[in-house]
């Protein structure tokens, strides 16, 4: 693969402001006060398809030739990648095919279409989807365009650095996710390139580490693919291309596990008001990690997209708080006299705790003939708050037994 350079990435930035606005670089007061550093959110989340990918996919696409264009791109993508692609096709006037594994959800498939995309369902995976798409790029002359191996794709994303300098010449780290690496090999060629201090941090999900892995053993290196909710930096191998130009630009790299990167989906709906997908979010794990480091300094996030299904938000916001001690799930015996029940949440009602679901159960077979089970879904402040709710069941109940400690 060629070089990328500062003067490509400037090319590209010269194509893309005509057709792009630049992204909101914001400071988190909240962040900025708890780390002790002046936290900044570069939003990938504002561009017009949600993620950053818009940048390469669109630039690639604008340096196609005529005939090129008369023929078509095609790519593989069961996600960010699919939207940027058919968006750049329909700005630069030429029709995109987006093969997608037959699991993708349907609200992919639907946004890339209303995108102006012809979606071809095949496989069960993107890397059949991949395979799909190769065969089918021999057979029609389409153009292939890459989420990541492309120096093309690479400077397109490279501009997020460019903005980001332009926003805050005075940075001093920058933490973006990885995962084909097209991002940060972009914006870290940028930003080192006209500021040779500034330090870059990058992250990948535990469960799809390979290249982190290798920037810590400093050679590719394989490693265990487990899969990841973060599903828009899930790769399974490290681009050997990619990591020699990430090897000696990365200053530091971490990895972050799937209860991590969750509560930080819910972090940052809670502390910037943002809703933000796994690959966007695991950002936040480095002001943990690096805090002593980042103290006092100017630390910009990269959130690289928006785009998480409605259903797994409501699951993240439901393990979060229970990990925060902020649901409790109850069942508690009491007696099974008129009025029980009543005394039941009139006590909790006392403890400024709120009921969210109650299952009451006098049949299970296992209870005296005088006693009743209730299932109780608690909202509690945090922690003290819970425990406190729970003492005080027990200490009127006949049983108590808290179903988050039983897993």
């Amino acid at each position: 693969m060629e070089t990328v350079t500062l003067k490509d990435i400037q090319k590209a930035q010269a194509v893309l402001e005509k057709i792009l606005a630049p992204t909101p670089l914001i400071r988190n007061e909240w962040l900025s006060q708890y780390y002790e550093c002046d936290v900044f959110l570069k939003l990938e989340t504002a561009q017009p398809v949600g993620s950053f990918k818009i940048r390469g996919a669109s630039y690639k696409i604008s340096q196609l030739t005529p005939e090129e264009k008369k023929k078509g791109v095609i790519a593989a993508s069961a996600g960010n990648h699919a939207q940027g692609v058919a968006w750049g096709a329909r700005q630069f006037g030429t029709t995109a095919l987006i093969v997608m594994p037959e699991t993708a959800p349907l609200m992919k498939v639907h946004n890339t279409q209303m995108l102006g995309a012809e979606v071809h369902l095949e496989g069960e995976n993107y890397d059949e989807s991949f395979l799909a798409a190769q065969r089918i790029t021999k057979e029609t002359g389409r153009t292939y365009v890459h989420a990541y191996h492309d120096p093309l794709v690479i400077a397109g994303q490279g501009t997020v650095g460019l903005e980001i300098l332009a926003q805050c010449p005075d940075v001093d780290f920058v933490v973006s996710s990885i995962g084909g690496g097209g991002l940060l090999a972009g914006l870290g060629t940028a930003m080192k390139a006209l500021k040779p201090g500034i330090k870059i941090v990058g992250c990948q999900a535990q469960n799809a580490a390979p290249m982190v892995k290798s920037l810590h053993a400093h050679a590719v290196t394989d490693s265990e693919f487990k899969g990841s909710f973060a599903d828009g930096i899930a790769v399974k191998k490290a681009d050997p291309d990619i990591f020699s130009i990430l090897n000696p630009m990365v200053d530091l790299s971490f990895e972050s596990n799937e209860d991590e990167i969750a509560m930080n989906v819910l972090r940052f709906m809670e502390k910037a008001k943002l809703v933000v997908e796994g690959s966007g979010a695991i950002v936040l794990g480095a002001l943990d990690r690096y805090q002593k480091q980042f103290k006092g300094k100017k630390v910009v996030l990269v959130v690289t997209g928006g785009n998480i299904d409605v259903n797994l938000v409501s699951r993240i916001i439901e393990r979060g708080l229970t990990k925060l001690g902020r649901r409790v799930h109850l069942k508690v015996q009491i007696s099974d006299r008129p009025g029980s029940l009543s005394k039941l949440t009139a006590l909790i009602g006392s403890l400024k705790a709120n009921v969210l679901q109650a299952m009451h159960d006098r049949n299970d077979t296992k209870l005296r003939l005088d006693e009743t089970e209730v299932e109780l879904l608690l909202e509690t402040r945090g922690p003290e708050h819970s425990e406190e709710v729970i003492q005080a069941l027990k200490a009127h109940c006949v049983r108590v037994v808290d179903l988050n400690q039983q897993g």
